[in-house]
């Protein structure tokens, strides 16, 4: 098992990653919580992992902190939750957010996230409910400001970012189109989506 890498990293492709690990690229999926608070290309990065060994592939997750990781691998064990519906609603919400939504037994916020229906978002609550106080250690990660992004393929990068976290494509145009504003780099313009879509 893959438990931690340190590394240069050498690629943001919203949600993906490439990092250099002493010669070694891994190719890493983060939630949008962790991204927002990567450094700069070029720049030392250390993260978190999860690897998912499945038939046809070996998957490697990456995140911020300790409790973020915990959180994707307690969703792994619900019923119907794959490591993508896991990633997007860690992208969607941040770890407080989502630990106050099984508290409060919020169902409106979790069927906001795609992939979850009323039922799935019902029995993430029913299945995390006692593990809350487990897992309530503080937030994901600590808040980032990174550099804006001129490129004027940023939108597209947004819209391919909010595809691979499960969203339809209609649906990301939506979301851009509601939420961002000219010159937002590609993380503001997937931030600013997300809290639409959870709005």
């Amino acid at each position: 098992m893959i438990g931690r890498l340190t590394g240069v990293l050498l690629e943001k492709n919203p949600p993906s990653l490439l990092v250099d690990v002493q010669g070694v690229g891994y190719e890493v999926d983060v939630p949008m919580s962790t991204f927002y608070a990567l450094p700069a290309q070029g720049e030392a990065v250390a993260l978190f992992t999860h690897l998912v060994v499945r038939e046809d592939a070996q998957l490697l997750y990456g995140f911020g902190s300790r409790t973020e990781r915990l959180l994707f691998r307690a969703l792994l064990k619900v019923n119907g939750v794959g490591a993508k519906v896991a990633l997007a609603i860690l992208s969607g919400l941040s770890t407080d957010e989502f630990l106050s939504c099984i508290a409060s037994k919020d169902v409106s916020a979790l069927v906001c996230v795609p992939g979850i229906g009323k039922k799935t978002a019902e029995r993430l609550l029913v299945e995390l409910q006692d593990k809350v106080d487990a897992l309530g250690v503080g937030s994901a990660v600590p808040s980032g400001t990174l550099p804006l992004d001129n490129d004027p393929s940023a939108r597209e990068q947004a819209e391919e970012a909010l595809v691979a976290l499960g969203y339809k494509p209609a649906e990301a145009n939506r979301l851009l189109d509601k939420n961002s504003e000219t010159g937002q780099s590609v993380e503001q313009m997937i931030r600013a989506a997300l809290r639409g879509a959870a709005r």
